[in-house]
Formats: structure tokens, C-alpha cells, sequence
């Protein structure tokens, strides 16, 4: 079976995570690089990380990485690459990419050098003036950094955080592998009491149901290099039925609470598409106020910005009263993101640790405190 190289682009502040991740799941040759994680794999191995990966945005195979300074060196580099290896006769073959810190800085010229490349060669291959472009789709992707670029085919389609089962978010939606990152920077493994007390439309305690079940995120969705010709279909069936295989079976205990009622439906509709709601408790309660649930647990949550949902002074209110309100909650593992700068000065004590991250573009902190 063929092996290729293949990149895992990821959240900033997440490559580390990501790169434990693919170790994990016995990926070999795995490298941290910035906002990216590469390994060495076959199409098994592709089907196991589109499905199994939480922290990830996409797999992608590498094909060519070559200096490209002029729009002649793109087009001799893009030409080079034996793309029938992939795409087919009918195959179409859209091209999305960008260009930072490079002499070809115009991604729209860049993208149609790139296009007219692939389509030289692959007319060339097939003996055509003119490709219908009818079939399935082989996205190709480019990255040109500091005149180096790299082509890339992107095997899963739709980005790996859109899992499926938020159809609706509500006004502050998290990403779910930023979600999913939180629950594994708080060692959650379905022993301790969970906690989310702002779960708005309840992205972390669905991750952290998964993380407790070990259920893989991408068991329900659909991959584009389900499609291909080139991978066969039972690689993408052995792999889902050595998922399922791997999950577990218990009793959890994992709370979501939001102030909002309106927030709460949206999370047990979530909750309920994504076949976890049976492990999850949703309740309406005011973070500030509402009793500890026990007296040890771990808390992931992510409050209301400033930035979007309050003003500045309301938002910093509130983590001056949520502070106040878990000063004796010594028995409680608190992991809190948060794009407040001064976020330890109204929470009212040093985290013990914390990590930057973005979600999104919006560079945030993990407050740890353990």
C-alpha cells in the first residue's frame, strides 16, 4: 500500500496537543510545526486520523513542496506533481491556498497558475484539450511561505470541527476542537465530576461526553476521500468498526449549566444529535450563584467575552462574582479560556498555569488552576 506524507492543520496553540494525539494513535514520523502536524501514513491511516482526530482541522496529503520565487517556478512546480496518481479522468480539482511573507503575494494569481499547472499536466496524462471536471472532488490546497510552497490534497472535505451535531450555535460558539483541547488539557477521562457552568449551546460537555465514551468524533460524518477512486471503501469500514470497537461503556457525571434558557435548548439538541444526552445533565443556573454540584470535580468552561456578548465592564464583572463565588472551591479543578488580559486580577487569584491558545482569530488564555 502506498504511503504519503500527510499534514494536520490546527488551531494556534494546539500543535502539541495534536502531535500527543497522532502518537496516540500510533501514527509514525510525527512533526510539530507552527499551526500544523505532520505524519507518515497510508490510506489506512488517513481514514483512522480523519475519524479519530479531535484536536485537527483537516488530513491532508503532501505532494510536492518546491521553491516557488516567480510564477514560473509555481507553474514548473505545480506541473511536476504526477497528480494522476489521484485524480482521475473526470476528476474536478478546485484550488484554494494563500501566500504569506513571499514574493508571490496575490493569492488569486497564485491560485489560477496552480490551476492551469494541474490542468496541463493532467490533459497531458489523459490526452485531453479540455477536462469536464464532472466527477469527484480532489481539492488541492497550496501554501506559499517565504517563497516555499507546498500543494497538498485535502482528504477531508468539510474541516474536522464541524462534527455534526451542532446544527445551531448560539451568539459565542467555540470551536469543537478548541473544546475538545480543553477537556484533554483538564486530563479528563470520565472519572471526575464535569462541570461546565456558562455551556451555552453545550460544544464542551458533548467533547468531554465523547472524550469519557472515547467515542470518535467523525464516526457519523463523511469524509471527501470516502469518494476517491484511489482508496478503497473497506479501509473507511475497518476503520469505523475498530473505532466503535474502542469505545467504552460507564456512567459519567457531567453537568452543563447556563444562565440563558433559550442557550440550553440549542445544547440539548446538540447534545441529543450527537447521541451523547443520556450522559449529560443540563440545567438553568446562574454560574454566580448556583450550589457546588459536589465538593471535588473539575470545571471547563468558557464565559462571555467582552468582546461579543457584553460590554467590557459587564464581562469583567461577572469573573469578579464567578471568582468570588468558587473561592473556597478548593476541591475543584478549574480550567477557564478567556480573551480578558486581566483576567487573574477580576477572578481574583494567579492561575497556576496557563497556555495561550486562538479560538479562531481571538487570542485567548487557558487559566489552569489545580
Amino acid at each position: 500500500m502506498e504511503r504519503w506524507t500527510m499534514a494536520v492543520p490546527c488551531l494556534f496553540g494546539l500543535e502539541g496537543l495534536v502531535g500527543d494525539e497522532l502518537r496516540r494513535m500510533g501514527m509514525e514520523d510525527v512533526r510539530v510545526e507552527d499551526r500544523r502536524v505532520f505524519f507518515t501514513g497510508g490510506a489506512a491511516e488517513l481514514a483512522r486520523a480523519n475519524i479519530g482526530l479531535r484536536m485537527g482541522e483537516r488530513v491532508m496529503i503532501l505532494l510536492a513542496r518546491f521553491p516557488a520565487r516567480s510564477f514560473e517556478e509555481l507553474y514548473q512546480g505545480v506541473k511536476a506533481i504526477p497528480l494522476e496518481r489521484f485524480v482521475p479522468r473526470e476528476g474536478a480539482f478546485p484550488v484554494k491556498g494563500y501566500s504569506l511573507d513571499s514574493q508571490l503575494h496575490s493569492v488569486p494569481d497564485c491560485q489560477s497558475i496552480v490551476k492551469k499547472a494541474a490542468v496541463d499536466h493532467l490533459g497531458a496524462h489523459y490526452g485531453l484539450t479540455w477536462l469536464p471536471e464532472t466527477g469527484e472532488t480532489y481539492q488541492l490546497r497550496f501554501s506559499i511561505m517565504k517563497d516555499l510552497c507546498e500543494v497538498f490534497l485535502d482528504s477531508s472535505g468539510v474541516s474536522l470541527h464541524k462534527r455534526g451535531y451542532r446544527a445551531v450555535g448560539n451568539e459565542a460558539p467555540l470551536h469543537e476542537t478548541m473544546a475538545a483541547a480543553m477537556v484533554n488539557l483538564a486530563r479528563y477521562r470520565g472519572r471526575d465530576f464535569f462541570w461546565d457552568p456558562f455551556c451555552g449551546s453545550g460544544t464542551i460537555v458533548i467533547e468531554a461526553a465523547l472524550a469519557a465514551l472515547n467515542r470518535a468524533p467523525g464516526l457519523a460524518r463523511k469524509f471527501a476521500a470516502q469518494s476517491w477512486s484511489c482508496i478503497p471503501e473497506d479501509i473507511w469500514t475497518q476503520a469505523r468498526e475498530a473505532a466503535r470497537a474502542a469505545e467504552f461503556r460507564g456512567e459519567y457525571r457531567i453537568l452543563g449549566t447556563d444562565i440563558d434558557s433559550g442557550s440550553l435548548a440549542i445544547a440539548i439538541a446538540n447534545a441529543k444529535k450527537a447521541g451523547v444526552s443520556k450522559y449529560i445533565e443540563f440545567r438553568e443556573a446562574d454560574a454566580t450563584r448556583e450550589s457546588l454540584p459536589c465538593d471535588r470535580g473539575v470545571i471547563v468552561c468558557n464565559p462571555p467575552y467582552g468582546e461579543r456578548m457584553l460590554e467590557q465592564r459587564s464581562a469583567q464583572q461577572l469573573m469578579r462574582q464567578f471568582g468570588r463565588h468558587l473561592r473556597f472551591a478548593d476541591g475543584w479543578k478549574k480550567y477557564i479560556i478567556s480573551s480578558e488580559p486581566e483576567f487573574e486580577h477580576y477572578f481574583g487569584k494567579q492561575a497556576t498555569k496557563k497556555r495561550k491558545l486562538y479560538n479562531g482569530r481571538l487570542q485567548c488564555n487557558v487559566y489552569m488552576y489545580f
